[in-house]
């Protein structure tokens, strides 16, 4: 057998990060991430975001899917890579002229609990069966991939009950600066081929209003956006997730770059990621 890699086939992520509905949480992570000012200036400040956004969200999917479902030495590497570049880039604070570096412990954590915290929302409000125990484990196992950005993993929350914790500590330092709306506006309206502008309305609109939907209710507050009633969003997930699974994983592993595929293939078809598998 090859090597597991860091989470394992045993692993609540090896099971959930293989579910269709991560794209909707991944923008769900994006509309979150952009109300920490520091944190989303660095972003802005160090990227061409809007001309290159696409090839961004692909290489956070990218190191997502290298992470969960690579090699030992691929994820350490994957790691390596975005240590190093963190390293070497900063930010200037508009207001008081500070330039601070984002690999501020800080704001490294803040990116990770957004990210965690939409993945498991969005997993378990669109109909992933999870337990709370499975939850919580969930949030524990991703203490390694915060250590592979640069985090101490004991500094990071390791259950729901620490993650809402910090959450409620983090709240008085959010807000929607011009960093934020620019996030906002191209979520809401990707730069397309005019061709494809009517597509972009029909689908792309859809999901990005549903992640969206999606944010806890003060950060509806923040962007001044109202959303349709919980109970409406919670129907509007499951629908999209029901819809999503019906698509047989064969079909969305064939999209680049195959994570998926490519573990099975070193680890036999035992290692096919499945929900039924949850709750074991």
């Amino acid at each position: 057998m090859g090597d597991p890699g860091l989470f394992t086939p045993k692993s609540v992520t090896w099971q959930m990060h293989g579910d269709p509905m991560m794209w909707v949480a991944g923008i769900r992570a994006l509309y979150l991430q952009a109300l920490h000012p520091r944190a989303v200036r660095g972003v802005m400040q160090n990227s061409d975001f809007r001309k290159d956004a696409w090839g961004r969200l692909m290489r956070t999917a990218n190191f997502v899917g290298t992470i969960t479902y690579g090699t030992t030495e691929a994820a350490e590497r994957a790691g390596s890579r975005v240590r190093k570049i963190h390293t070497l880039l900063s930010a200037t604070d508009p207001d008081t002229g500070e330039r601070y570096g984002v690999d501020e412990p800080t704001l490294l954590l803040w990116v990770h609990c957004a990210e965690i915290d939409s993945y498991l929302h969005v997993a378990r409000r669109s109909g992933l069966r999870l337990t709370d125990a499975e939850a919580d484990r969930y949030i524990a196992e991703q203490r390694e991939s915060a250590r592979l950005v640069g985090l101490d993993p004991a500094a990071v929350p390791a259950d729901r009950a620490e993650m809402n914790t910090y959450f409620e500590k983090v709240r008085p330092e959010l807000a929607v600066g011009p960093e934020a709306r620019e996030v906002d506006d191209f979520l809401l309206r990707p730069p397309t081929h005019p061709l494809l502008v009517p597509a972009r309305e029909v689908l792309w609109r859809r999901v990005a209003l549903l992640a969206y939907a999606a944010l806890p209710p003060y950060a509806h507050e923040l962007y001044g956006r109202p959303a349709p009633k919980p109970e409406t969003v919670t129907l509007q997930l499951r629908a999209t997730g029901n819809l999503l699974r019906c698509v047989p994983p064969r079909v969305r592993w064939q999209l680049p770059p195959k994570h998926i595929l490519r573990a099975m293939a070193r680890l036999g078809p035992g290692s096919r990621p499945a929900p039924y598998k949850l709750g074991r």
